[in-house]
């Protein structure tokens, strides 16, 4: 019931502290409460006594944590003060779930946090330790090590996410996703038993798991958790089983910007495919109630439901938010009536299950244990160099990568060889001579899927139409709709997809159909893909290969949004490899050496693949077939791979007059300029970098010394272009030659024959080059 009757004077924790201090002490005595504890706290409600009190202890837990972190701002040893205090019926649902059912979390879920550590073995996991680590930025932090204050617990299967804008929305569909695939088993191939791999990837959570996504009501009006709950209920609607569990936990505000009255709750009961719940999430016992009723009915029938808690938020949005610059006191004094831990107290009390005093005793040894462990934390080691700090984004094990490729090609070789003559149709792509590039892509795919039978292919068009220019031809008819899918036309909600298909222990390869539809969605790689090592020390991972098409220079079909070559969001991401093929064999190699990273170091790949040179032939002249190349055999992986990272080199004469530094379309136009002025007695090199992320550092500065004389083709704009970079590293490592640079111009592409008023050409290459050689 609602605590009436106090003063509104609550601006800082001491104030809210002192306001359950009081309300307990001024309640009548009952100091024989007699009640059984095994008897359930309300007749409405499954909730025991014996529970009761330990949800309180949880929420309890989460108040002080909240004043603790206050209190160590104020002292300047705290860096995090958003609190939970308001949300602690969330408490209720992590106790209607298992501690198996992997959890992502809000920022406001603190009890939930607690009262999951309370299912595991008494000290298994210390929720007041782990949040104040996290609060004081220490580096033995068990989950982020100090990076940043996230909930996260590979015990409490409690994956981390930063939560505030909902990005983590759409990774939960995904993981629903592969909970289920996994339950379900996936098949390795139609004669699984003959691959000399397992025909079922085992489930990483139990076979009837649920999983549970909690967020604030201002998230509800985000894009990124739209786009999850739309996809969500298109699954449904299609017949695709997610065993998920929506929380919203409703408080009404967005920091100062309240949310129109009903408006959450009429927004959420109105989403297909999704079964709503409505709970006061200020009263533990009816959380607790209908969170079981939301959590059997997802588990039951493995589809996707919202639980909507209704929730105050006490003490403003953070620390340093004057909340009565924008609030009334009467609004304010409202949600204090409300305080999720006075109407536990009554709870308990009005049921004989504890006496005030007995719980002002709980309080008060709990808050003494937080202040305990905040003193024992605040002046542990933070981290202490840049090393430390991105240690986690991206480790690179390249003779590991190297030697799972190898191994690949022995087997495919050897044990699967009978099996890969079967999939490919008695044609295997070594026996078909020299290859296109969307060719070689094609059959390097098909391979991965033979070598990896816990990867997937999916995306807009893959499967039926096998792709916009067929690249993922066949793959369907191969491997089956289970492991090659369509998906709705929406870009968040594919790389959500393998963002939780990642983490659930796939191995996804998402198509995005144009580079222009990836930044639609490229939060999903920037705030969620890459940054799940970081927040949790490689605990959990994503591995991920994103196929994209991409570039400009495509004949016919172009415009801005088809023929799309901005790169600089995808450079700048930490940890993110981005590669670029130009050829048919680089890129075969180099699509391997991104699976092979996203198993053996968890690596978030993009995997840019040049549209206009997709089907090109010819390199030089019509009919010479200089731009195909023959698909290397099983036997000779090991021996063709391209390490992450490395550059590839092309020589004309004595190159030893020119560098040309370039990717993806300006290598075929450096080749061909290259050529001809190597016939006019020019000695040129061309390095193709072929790895934009990282940059072959090593490589262009050895190939820009062996000539000292550089210029760099970069078909992206002058602005924020590759070439920014590739100049940048030359300066760094002290190159003192000459140096020159061609991009396009800092434009959006226009349709038809004006692009090439704006894009890179081969004549304005060839002027830079010959202005180079006789400087």
């Amino acid at each position: 019931m609602p605590v009436r009757g106090m003063l509104c004077s609550v601006s800082t924790s001491h104030d809210l502290d002192e306001r359950f201090r009081n309300a307990l002490t001024a309640w009548p005595a009952n100091a024989h409460p007699n009640a059984d504890p095994h008897a359930t706290v309300r007749s409405d409600s499954g909730l025991t006594g014996a529970l009761a009190r330990e949800l309180f202890d949880a929420q309890v837990t989460s108040r002080h944590l909240d004043l603790a972190a206050r209190r160590l701002r104020a002292e300047g040893a705290g860096f995090y003060t958003i609190g939970s205090a308001g949300h602690e019926g969330n408490a209720g649902v992590a106790a209607a779930l298992r501690p198996t059912d992997p959890a992502l979390l809000h920022y406001r879920s603190g009890a939930f946090y607690a009262a999951r550590a309370q299912q595991l073995a008494e000290g298994k996991v210390d929720p007041i330790r782990d949040v104040l680590r996290g609060i004081v930025a220490s580096a033995a932090e068990p989950i982020a090590g100090g990076r940043h204050k996230v909930f996260g617990s590979t015990d409490l299967n409690v994956i981390p996410t930063t939560s505030t804008i909902a990005s983590h929305l759409p990774r939960a569909v995904g993981l629903a996703f592969a909970v289920e695939r996994s339950r379900q088993g996936i098949s390795a191939g139609r004669h699984a038993a003959d691959t000399g791999q397992p025909a079922v990837v085992p489930p990483t959570w139990p076979r009837d798991a649920v999983v549970v996504c909690s967020f604030g009501d201002a998230s509800v009006n985000h894009a990124s958790a739209t786009a999850a709950f739309n996809t969500a209920g298109w699954a449904d609607f299609t017949g695709l089983r997610l065993p998920l569990l929506f929380v919203c936990e409703d408080n009404g505000l967005g920091i100062s910007v309240r949310s129109p009255a009903g408006w959450v709750g009429t927004t959420l009961k109105a989403r297909p495919g999704l079964r709503y719940f409505h709970a006061d999430g200020c009263d533990l016992a009816d959380t607790y109630a209908v969170a079981r009723s939301a959590v059997s009915w997802v588990r039951r029938h493995r589809r996707p439901a919202v639980l909507h808690l209704r929730t105050v938020r006490l003490m403003g949005h953070a620390g340093a938010d004057a909340e009565l610059a924008y609030r009334s006191n009467a609004e304010i004094e409202h949600d204090l009536a409300l305080d999720p831990l006075l109407r536990t107290a009554h709870l308990l009390v009005d049921s004989g299950h504890a006496a005030p005093l007995e719980l002002l005793s709980r309080y008060d040894e709990i808050g003494w244990r937080v202040q305990q462990t905040a003193a024992a934390v605040r002046d542990e080691p933070k981290l202490a160099s840049a090393a430390e700090v991105v240690a986690p984004l991206a480790p690179r094990r390249p003779l590991r990568v190297a030697k799972l490729i190898a191994r690949a090609g022995e087997r495919a070789a050897g044990a699967m060889l009978a099996e890969r003559d079967r999939v490919f149709g008695g044609r295997l792509p070594e026996r078909a001579g020299p290859l296109t590039l969307a060719q070689s892509i094609n059959a390097a795919l098909t391979d991965l899927m033979l070598a990896h039978p816990q990867s997937l292919v999916f995306g807009e068009d893959v499967a039926r139409k096998g792709g916009v220019y067929g690249v993922t031809k066949g793959l369907r008819d191969r491997f089956g709709p289970a492991r090659v899918f369509d998906t709705l036309l929406d870009e968040t909600s594919i790389l959500g997809l393998g963002l939780g298909a990642g983490l659930g222990g796939l191995l996804p390869i998402p198509e995005i159909q144009y580079l222009a539809y990836l930044h639609n969605a490229e939060d999903q790689l920037r705030g969620e893909a890459a940054s799940m090592r970081f927040f949790s020390q490689g605990a959990y991972r994503n591995p991920m290969v994103v196929r994209v098409a991409g570039l400009a220079y495509q004949k016919g079909f172009g415009g801005h949004f088809h023929n799309d070559h901005s790169v600089a969001v995808l450079r700048d991401i930490p940890g993110l490899v981005l590669a670029v093929p130009s050829r048919a064999d680089d890129a075969a190699a180099m699509l391997r050496s991104c699976v092979a990273a996203a198993e053996v170091d968890g690596t978030v790949s993009v995997f840019l693949e040049p549209i206009a040179l997709y089907h090109t032939r010819d390199l030089h002249q019509e009919g010479d077939g200089g731009w195909l190349s023959p698909y290397a055999a099983p036997d000779r992986w090991g021996d063709t791979h391209v390490p992450v990272g490395r550059a590839r080199s092309h020589s004309f004469g004595a190159g030893d007059r020119l560098t040309i530094l370039t990717f993806g379309n300006g290598v075929r136009m450096s080749l061909r300029v290259a050529h001809r002025l190597a016939e006019a007695g020019d000695g040129v090199r061309v390095l193709d970098l072929r790895w934009l992320a990282p940059l072959p550092l090593a490589d262009i500065v050895r190939e820009a010394g062996a000539t000292g004389r550089v210029l760099v083709v970069d078909e992206t704009r002058r602005s924020g272009g590759v070439g920014e970079g590739v100049l940048a590293a030359l300066v760094d490592a002290g190159y003192v030659g000459l140096a020159r640079r061609v991009a396009a111009v800092d434009t959006f592409l226009p349709l038809g024959p004006a692009t090439d008023h704006v894009l890179v050409g081969e004549d304005a290459v060839e002027r830079a080059a010959r202005a180079l050689l006789d400087a």
